[in-house]
């Protein structure tokens, strides 16, 4: 059964909206990339921030930077949206979202508040930061009565809500769903990889010999999936997905990425297709020293002849529990009429190769997607835990 992928609502360091971030995705524009303080005592670290103000959240009771993040999102596809409710029902739509961090920002502020004052502020509210939230905000907000859940399995949680989102169309549990991720800027996670002394103190730099560690970022990216290709024009869909847990360890992964291996693999078997078949793969590629090395292998195995690819995390930061879905939407914007071109997101790095790494065809700028049709392309997500997820989009069949 086709998940035809009909509508794209996102935001992320490099804007807002389908045209807007296509745009600068294309371009390789890292310019939302900004040393912030604050976040990790005594370090000023690049993050990629969503800029200028967001939306308003219509629930005052559910307010969170990540809901106005998934509001501003959602907007961009009301009408589209409201077409599908009307059309199947309220309870014929389901909620399937990958978050990390939720409302947890405001309840760490919350908290430090209550410490200091003896009693939370009037506003707080523990649900706003419980990992249900961005789901129950979108169904009260849109007065769904479908499914409505949030998946959190770190940095491959929007990818597997992806996953979960076809398999509901499949067992005919709803007709439409609104799938993808959102996560937000917090002091949690930032303190937490600096923990791990994975930050980066500059820009990441993916699968250079120079790679110090990662960005984080912050994103929203929300598609309306159904079985009903678009009524005009071009319809994009999700056509394999592979997942794999291979539970190397709590944080490294597997340094032979054999679980990385498995998922693109399992993909490539659920989409009918040979390796050779993928124009463009979306790496993980989060510039640590061990998961590019990994992922390098991986690719390098599997895709024998090579094939063109990169790691978008320069020009966003590394999105988190949103990453899989952002980096399934610049896949979406590869195929959309946003990139006439047939333009691929290039490789922002130093050019530097590491040695110990196998050769890969990164993309420069101005690099195009290889004629032909029905184009395909993959986009990889790896997590804490040992759990990986790889996604194949392309022209609807």
């Amino acid at each position: 059964m086709t998940a035809c992928l009909n509508a794209l609502g996102l935001v992320c360091a490099l804007g807002r909206g389908q045209a807007e971030v296509a745009a600068r995705l294309f371009a390789g524009d890292c310019s939302g990339m900004q040393a912030q303080a604050g976040w990790v005592e005594g370090r000023c670290p690049p993050v990629g921030a969503v800029q200028g103000p967001l939306p308003t959240v219509p629930l005052p009771e559910q307010h969170s930077r990540n809901n106005q993040l998934l509001y501003a999102a959602a907007l961009q596809i009301e009408p589209a949206i409201r077409e599908a409710i009307a059309r199947h029902g309220p309870q014929r739509v389901a909620v399937v979202l990958g978050s990390s961090t939720s409302g947890i920002n405001e309840a760490s502020a919350s908290i430090a508040h209550y410490l200091k004052a003896g009693e939370f502020p009037a506003h707080y509210r523990y649900d706003q930061q419980a990992l249900c939230a961005p789901a129950e905000f979108l169904a009260d907000w849109l007065q769904l009565s479908g499914p409505a859940y949030v998946i959190s399995t770190a940095c491959t949680s929007s990818a597997r809500a992806l996953i979960s989102a076809r398999r509901l169309l499949d067992l005919g549990v709803c007709d439409a769903v609104l799938c993808g991720g959102v996560d937000s800027l917090c002091g949690l996670t930032l303190n937490g990889f600096a923990a791990l002394e994975a930050i980066s103190e500059n820009l990441c730099n993916p699968f250079s010999a120079n790679r110090m560690g990662i960005n984080i970022g912050e994103a929203a990216a929300l598609f309306l999936m159904s079985r009903v290709p678009n009524t005009t024009g071009h319809t994009i869909a999700l056509l394999g997905a592979g997942a794999s847990s291979d539970a190397h360890h709590i944080s490294a992964p597997d340094p032979a990425g054999k679980g990385a291996l498995h998922a693109m693999g399992k993909a490539l078997d659920n989409a009918g297709l040979a390796p050779g078949q993928v124009g463009y793969l979306n790496l993980h590629g989060t510039a640590t020293a061990h998961n590019d090395a990994m992922e390098g292998l991986a690719v390098h195995s599997l895709f024998a002849n090579g094939i063109a690819c990169s790691s978008s995390k320069p020009m966003t930061g590394h999105a988190l529990g949103a990453a899989g879905a952002l980096e399934a939407a610049f896949c979406w914007l590869a195929l959309s009429e946003h990139n006439p071109l047939g333009l691929l997101p290039p490789h922002v790095w130093d050019g530097v190769a590491d040695p110990q790494l196998p050769p890969l065809n990164l993309v420069a700028r101005d690099h195009r997607m290889p004629t032909g049709h029905p184009r395909r392309v993959m986009s990889n997500s790896f997590a804490f835990g040992g759990n990986n997820v790889s996604l194949i989009l392309g022209d609807a069949p």
